[in-house]
């Protein structure tokens, strides 16, 4: 198995700290607002990533923070007239909806800042005493010229980077990349104490802390989305490590942009979409698919007709479902048969070309290409005629690799099921009876019902539109 490494821009054979275990850390959201399409790629992106580890065999001890106080927390609370503790509950419990929508897993942990204070306080403590921080007035500054590997992880020397920063007027910081690591309290916010006064923790230091808390010091992922290689995951390596001495990740893994209509997401242009606005014109798992149907680190372009496209590609997938069970309950022969054997021995030639593809530093898109293979193949060899058992092989192959990746998780109601197939064996009956109007009455109602027929050499089929 191949990852991606951002801290060596090559791919790199995948070896686990502990074998058999893998401990992963992906940044999560601040819970100010629903989170938006661009954050839902790469919180999706870590859930079936976390889902394959699984399949191939890992225990994964996977944590996802939530940022619960921050600038835009506090600003949304005064806005709204209410505590920040409030807009951060709400936006947590947000999240978790929508985050089920997409079919996003919970982790195993989900920190939050405001519940690992005394943590982050003693990590601050250990920088200040090992030279790497520095306090001004009730802030507390990291100390980059004191770190010898800054830079790294975005592969930008020191110099190049002070050239680029923004100077501010009568900085407090010894250098401008210096970042804040303790904010001293304002009036009317809200403030815990510390060794340096009433106060809040910075950004970047919650998850080194947490991090260090829950995975240990070194662990073997850490990844989110591409924007956060610097400052933020640069400056959590130079925090994580400085306090430690250890390599903090062995894999720095990011996903890659999302633009609406090949234009960057952003409220000014009046393409910033959350994902409770896309819920609104699509199922989820249609929004789901379409981001697995690219690779994790390749930008995606978000436009209708493209999303469009693969809700009909999802809906194949989920046609060939229905068809197979189908098949199998009204299979009238159990035991695998000679004309079904030879095409059934072929099925593990597909789990072998998925696992291939995905092995390949989480090739979703040849994944979900192979899954499509698989549906043409069993489309072509499956029939009303095949056995029980060889619909059964083909259906269980079809659920495993598409349940890897989230997909066709859903249940058609059994009582819709039963409906529609009453009605199919009821047309059947006024065809043979050559009530040709009462059949064509039914094919109306079933289309009615958004189930549209379709009269095959095997027998007739439905799908849901």
């Amino acid at each position: 198995m191949k990852l991606f490494n951002t801290l060596t821009r090559k791919k790199e054979e995948f070896v686990p700290i502990t074998p058999g275990e893998i401990k992963m850390y992906a940044c999560g959201p601040t819970v100010y607002n629903y989170f938006h399409i661009g954050n839902a790629r790469t919180f999706m992106t870590f859930d079936a990533m976390r889902r394959y580890f699984q399949y191939r065999g890992f225990k994964v001890i996977f944590v996802q923070n939530f940022t619960d106080i921050d600038d835009k927390i506090i600003n949304r609370a005064m806005a709204e007239n209410t505590c920040s503790c409030e807009i951060s509950e709400r936006y947590i419990r947000e999240y978790f909806k929508d985050a089920e929508s997409l079919g996003i897993l919970k982790a195993d942990v989900h920190p939050k800042v405001t519940e690992n204070l005394n943590e982050i306080i003693a990590f601050i403590k250990t920088l200040e005493e090992k030279g790497l921080a520095y306090a001004v007035n009730g802030d507390v500054y990291y100390n980059v010229e004191a770190f010898e590997y800054y830079g790294k992880l975005s592969k930008q020397s020191l110099e190049d980077l002070q050239s680029g920063a923004r100077i501010e007027i009568n900085d407090k910081k010894k250098n401008p990349l210096d970042f804040v690591l303790w904010k001293a309290a304002k009036t009317g916010e809200p403030s815990w104490e510390s060794p340096w006064g009433m106060g809040r923790p910075g950004w970047h230091i919650e998850c080194s802390a947490m991090a260090k808390k829950y995975l240990g010091e070194t662990i073997d992922i850490h990844g989110g989305g591409g924007d956060l290689v610097f400052p933020h995951h640069e400056n959590e390596i130079a925090q994580s490590e400085g306090a430690s001495g250890k390599s903090f990740a062995n894999y720095w893994v990011h996903v890659g942009y999302l633009n609406i209509d090949n234009k960057k997401m952003s409220k000014s242009l009046n393409n910033f979409f959350t994902v409770r606005d896309i819920q609104e014109e699509y199922d989820l798992e249609v929004i789901r698919f379409f981001l697995l149907s690219a690779h994790y680190r390749n930008p995606v372009n978000f436009s209708r007709d493209l999303v469009d496209a693969a809700q009909n590609g999802l809906e194949r997938l989920y046609n060939t479902k229905h068809n197979l069970k189908h098949f199998m309950d009204n299979a009238e022969i159990e035991e695998l048969q000679e004309e079904s054997e030879a095409w059934v021995k072929e099925l593990a030639g597909f789990r072998n070309r998925y696992i291939e593809a995905m092995d390949d530093d989480f090739n979703t898109a040849d994944g979900l290409a192979v899954v499509f293979d698989l549906v043409r193949f069993v489309n072509t060899n499956a029939s009303a005629t095949s056995s029980k058992a060889a619909i059964e092989e083909a259906l269980a192959l079809l659920m495993e690799l598409t349940n890897v990746l989230g997909l066709l998780e859903k249940e058609e109601s059994n009582s819709l099921e039963d409906e529609v197939e009453d009605l199919i064996q009821e047309r059947q009956q006024a065809r043979k009876d050559k009530n040709f109007a009462r059949a064509d009455e039914i094919r109306d109602k079933l289309k009615a019902m958004g189930i549209v027929l379709e009269d095959t050499p095997q027998g007739v089929k439905w799908k849901k539109i």
